[in-house]
């Protein structure tokens, strides 16, 4: 079969790339590519994990995409949609991880090369609700990005949410309803230094989401994007243990210091508070909310 591109145990391998060196390194790491390190995990703040969900949505009938759905926060959006009643494909390059979710009662796996963009297409012909989330990073100094990868990176996360748009828009459009929610990032909001292809990436993807917004109003189809800070995913826990061991420091202080140096709010975000969100997007209740990007970042973007 098929594969979703994504950086981690399954995916697809990329072309290897540099690593820049240094403090400056440290400073602009982010959620991929980084082998599992050594050091000890960092320690789980507090969270808020409410017992039950606090949206009220009802998605019985609605047949939702949602893209990156083998773990983190597709993981968490496919489950909150499937509690909701939605109908889920589960689209990734994990197709154990898909089974485990579907053996579960999660929805249908999908198996799927998301830069096949034909492909990506047609998987999305007929769905009420897309959630477009699957992504990877590189970080590497302009000079040195490659630049068959900063293709790579604006095909899997511009061109795809397009073609997958595009494929669904049609049955949102006879339905009269649809819903689409973009899994941008501050980095859609804000820039870094050396993810040149991510953060073009995720500020096309902010772009293409607010005219979708415009021409799908009239239709009863909402676009909006959510703008998550550092999550706490598998990518980025394996990221944590792999800088502490390479620079000396424990994982506390990687987090704390270096992932959230720009974050009021020093903890990590647990998927399910961005799959809350995602929920709330898909409902009736947020049905004036279109063309919007909304933080989910400790006030990282009001710093």
């Amino acid at each position: 079969m098929a594969h979703v591109h994504m950086s981690g145990p399954g995916g697809v391998s990329p072309p290897p790339i540099p690593r820049p060196g240094g403090r400056a390194y440290l400073a602009a790491m982010t959620t991929h590519e980084f082998p599992a390190g050594t050091a000890r995990r960092a320690p789980r703040p507090p969270s808020p994990r409410p017992a039950e969900h606090t949206a009220r949505v009802d998605l019985t009938g609605k047949t939702a995409f949602v893209s990156g759905a083998a773990s983190g926060i597709g993981r968490a959006c496919a489950l909150r949609l499937a509690d909701a009643g939605a109908a889920v494909r589960l689209v990734d390059v994990d197709s154990a991880a898909l089974a485990g979710l579907a053996d579960r009662g999660v929805g249908e796996p999908v198996v799927l090369d998301l830069t096949d963009l034909d492909a990506a297409e047609e998987a999305a012909r007929g769905a009420d609700i897309v959630v477009n989330n699957a992504g990877v990073q590189t970080v590497a100094p302009v000079q040195d990005f490659p630049p068959d990868r900063f293709s790579f990176i604006l095909r899997l996360m511009v061109e795809s949410p397009f073609r997958v748009v595009r494929g669904a828009l049609p049955h949102m459009y006879e339905r009269g309803w649809g819903r689409i929610v973009n899994i941008s990032s501050v980095h859609g909001l804000r820039a870094s230094a050396y993810k040149s292809a991510y953060v073009t990436a995720k500020h096309g993807l902010e772009g293409f989401s607010k005219v979708v917004a415009l021409e799908g109003a009239a239709h009863g189809v909402t676009s909006n994007c959510v703008n998550p800070g550092y999550v706490r995913t598998p990518l980025v826990e394996r990221q944590i243990a792999a800088q502490a061991a390479a620079h000396g420091i424990p994982e506390e202080r990687v987090v704390s210091e270096v992932l959230l140096a720009r974050t009021p709010l020093k903890r990590l975000i647990e998927p399910e508070e961005v799959a809350e969100l995602v929920a709330y997007l898909c409902g009736g209740d947020a049905s004036y909310v279109n063309g919007a990007s909304l933080p989910v970042d400790g006030a990282w973007s009001a710093s």
